[in-house]
């Protein structure tokens, strides 16, 4: 990846801030996106190599700095990973519109008008957009329907999008993540109770005994990103430790 100019959202905190460590360790050029400054310089402290840009990716002149910012540094865009989502449980008796909206804005409506921004890029470079789904774009569970929806949104996109880009030698991948130790659960809203419990419940229903790390996505999302990877697009890579196969 050495030299390879990297677009990740949500690259404050998480799978996005272990993935631009990584993509960083491995000689990229990174820029992260998201809403709150404060991790963004967090992240960036870590590595000469980080570039933070506080955005909201809803925002068409967010939309564009970000993308600019890439583009005035480094002269290029060769990997998109659009990580930033949010997640909401909730049964369907209690959803209400503004809940969908949102959640639906930021993990489908985000990752498309940032990829589309990006396309001239990466189409000069040939470039790879990794998506950020979830197991659960895949597999059903109750009162997460909505947040599963949107990810199976995601899930198809990817599956479009690597073919209406194919002609433009521009891999579309994404990864499925299973239930990982990130800031995803508290940030919903769940009492610290809850929470604790759906950790011990998931981590019980996984075949291999544990909830993931931020870095064993990361890992994944850089693999699917490397020029090794150059026959492969089209593909959602779970990596969830078999919870998806149960």
């Amino acid at each position: 990846m050495h030299e390879r100019v990297v677009i990740i959202t949500g690259g404050g905190t998480g799978i996005g801030r272990a993935t631009a460590i990584q993509f960083a360790g491995a000689g990229a050029r990174v820029v992260i996106a998201g809403r709150r400054a404060a991790p963004l310089e967090e992240t960036a402290s870590v590595s000469d190599r980080i570039v933070p840009v506080p955005a909201d990716l809803l925002l068409e002149a967010d939309l564009e700095r970000v993308i600019q910012t890439a583009i005035q540094r480094w002269g290029r865009i060769d990997v998109l990973v659009n990580n930033a989502g949010s997640f909401v449980q909730r049964p369907l008796a209690e959803i209400d519109q503004q809940t969908v909206t949102a959640l639906f804005a930021t993990n489908v409506l985000a990752p498309s008008l940032l990829s589309r921004a990006a396309l001239p890029a990466l189409k000069a470079s040939q470039g790879s957009i990794v998506n950020i789904s979830s197991t659960f774009g895949h597999k059903a569970a109750p009162t997460i329907s909505h947040y599963a929806a949107s990810k199976a949104a995601l899930e198809h996109l990817t599956r479009c999008w690597a073919l209406e880009l194919a002609p433009y030698r521009i891999r579309v991948n994404a990864v499925a993540p299973g239930p990982t130790e990130t800031e995803i659960l508290t940030s919903s809203g769940l009492p610290a109770a809850v929470i604790e419990q759906i950790k011990r419940e998931e981590s019980e229903r996984i075949p291999l005994g544990r909830r993931g790390t931020c870095e064993d996505v990361a890992a994944w999302i850089v693999s699917l990103s490397n020029p090794a990877a150059a026959w492969v697009t089209g593909q959602i890579v779970a990596v969830d430790g078999g919870l998806g196969v149960t």
